[in-house]
C-alpha cells in the first residue's frame, strides 16, 4: 500500500485578509516581488500591516524568472537572514520567493514562507511547485519539492482588483488549465478530484464576468478562490502534457503562460480521447457535466467540452495558433526538435493520462502552428 501525504498551507482569505501579517511585528522580513509592487504601493501597504517588524525589501523579479534572479535575491537576504519571506506578486514573484527560500536554507537558514499572490492563475500560493527559465536555452524546468510548499497564503481580493482585463482572463484559462489537467491527471485521487471540481465550476461561472465586468468583486473573489483551488488539486495529482507542452513552447517563444496552455488545451482534451480509452473518456465528462454541458452522448460531449473551451478562448481574443499570435512558422520549424525533446522530459508530462511520444508531439504541435 502507498501512503501519500496531502500537505496544504494555512489560507487566510477575504477583503482585509493582509492584516494576517500583524503576527509578525517582531520578526525580520523578506519582501520578494518586482518593481510594479513597489511603484504602485502595494508592497507599502504589507509594511503598514506590520508596522514593527525588520523588513528589507528584493524588487527586482521578472517574468520567468531563472537562476541569476534567484541568486541575486538570495545574496540579497544573505547578510539580514529573515526569519520569514512573503512573496507578492503573481507566479513569477511567488516562484522566485521559493527558489530563493531554498538557497538560503541551503546555507543553513529555517525560513518561514508566506505567498501573497496579486493574480489570479499561477496558485503557486498552495503548490510545492515553482517554474524556473533557463534563458540560454530557452526552457522552463520545473522544480517540485514539498521544502517550497508555502507555510501560509493571503488571499486578498483587493489586491487583484487593478489587473488588467486580458491578463486576467490569461490568468484565468490557467485556473481552468489546471483544474482539468489535475482531474485528468494519472494521480488524480479524491482530495484533489474535490479540489479541481469546485475550482473548474468557480472558473467557468465566474472568469466571464471578470471579462465583460472588470472590476466585478465577487468576481474576482470566486476566481482568486478557484485559482487556490486549482494549485492545491494538482500538488496533489500532478498535471500533464498541456503544461509539459506549454513550458517548452512559453519559454523558447515567450508566450504567457496562462495564455499558451489556453491554445494547447482543446488540442490535448482531443489528443487524450482518441484513443477512447472508457477512463479518460469519464473524466472529461465530469469536467463537462460541472461546466453544465449534455453528456447523454459520450462522443458529443468531448466535442461540445472542446467547442466550449475554443469558445471560451475566442470570447478573450486569445488566439487559436502561433502564427496567428504572431510567431513565423520558420522560428517555430527551428525550435520544433528542441520543443519536442523538452516536453518529453518535463515532469509535468509523466502524469498525462495517455503515454504521448516524440512523434505525437510532433503533431501537436503542428497543429497548432
Amino acid at each position: 500500500m502507498v501512503c501519500h501525504l496531502l500537505s496544504i498551507p494555512d489560507i487566510y482569505f477575504g477583503e482585509k485578509a493582509i492584516h494576517s501579517l500583524q503576527r509578525l511585528d517582531a520578526c525580520k522580513v523578506g519582501i520578494v516581488t518586482d518593481a510594479f509592487m513597489v511603484s504602485s504601493g502595494k508592497t507599502q501597504s504589507l509594511i503598514e500591516a506590520m508596522p514593527r517588524a525588520s523588513v528589507c525589501i528584493y524588487a527586482d523579479v521578472r517574468p520567468d524568472p531563472d537562476v541569476e534572479i534567484v541568486k541575486a535575491g538570495a545574496a540579497r537576504f544573505n547578510d539580514f537572514k529573515p526569519d520569514v519571506i512573503i512573496a507578492l506578486g503573481g507566479g513569477s514573484s511567488l516562484d522566485a520567493a521559493k527558489a530563493i527560500k531554498v538557497t538560503l536554507e541551503e546555507m543553513g537558514s529555517d525560513i518561514e514562507l508566506i505567498a501573497i499572490p496579486t493574480t489570479s492563475g499561477s496558485g503557486s500560493e498552495a503548490t510545492a511547485y515553482a517554474v524556473i527559465s533557463d534563458p540560454e536555452n530557452g526552457r522552463k524546468y520545473p522544480l517540485v519539492t514539498a521544502n517550497i510548499l508555502p507555510d501560509s497564503a493571503i488571499l486578498d481580493p483587493q489586491l487583484v482588483l487593478s489587473v488588467p482585463r486580458e491578463v486576467a482572463t490569461d490568468t484565468g484559462m490557467d485556473v481552468l488549465t489546471h483544474a482539468i489537467e489535475a482531474l485528468v491527471s494519472t494521480g488524480a485521487n479524491d482530495f484533489s478530484d474535490a479540489f479541481a471540481e469546485k475550482a473548474i465550476a468557480l472558473t467557468v461561472k465566474y472568469l466571464p464576468d471578470v471579462f465583460y465586468q472588470e472590476k466585478n468583486i465577487k468576481a474576482r473573489i470566486r476566481m482568486h478562490h478557484a485559482a487556490c483551488l486549482a494549485g492545491m488539486a494538482f500538488n496533489s495529482s500532478g498535471l500533464g502534457l498541456v503544461h509539459g507542452m506549454a513550458h517548452a513552447i512559453g519559454g523558447m517563444l515567450h508566450i504567457p503562460h496562462g495564455r499558451i496552455n489556453a491554445m494547447l488545451l482543446p488540442k490535448i482534451i482531443a489528443y487524450n480521447c482518441a484513443t477512447q480509452n472508457p477512463v479518460i473518456t469519464e473524466r472529461y465528462l465530469r469536467c463537462a457535466k460541472i461546466m453544465g454541458i449534455d453528456t447523454d452522448n459520450d462522443r458529443h460531449a468531448v466535442g461540445k467540452l472542446i467547442d466550449h473551451i475554443r469558445d471560451l478562448n475566442q470570447q478573450f481574443a486569445i488566439p487559436e495558433t502561433l502564427t496567428e499570435y504572431g510567431i513565423t512558422r520558420e522560428n517555430i520549424c527551428r525550435l520544433r526538435q528542441s520543443v519536442i525533446s523538452a516536453a518529453l522530459a518535463d515532469a509535468c508530462t509523466l502524469s498525462n493520462p495517455r503515454t504521448p511520444t516524440a512523434q505525437d508531439i510532433d503533431r501537436l504541435l503542428t497543429e497548432i502552428s
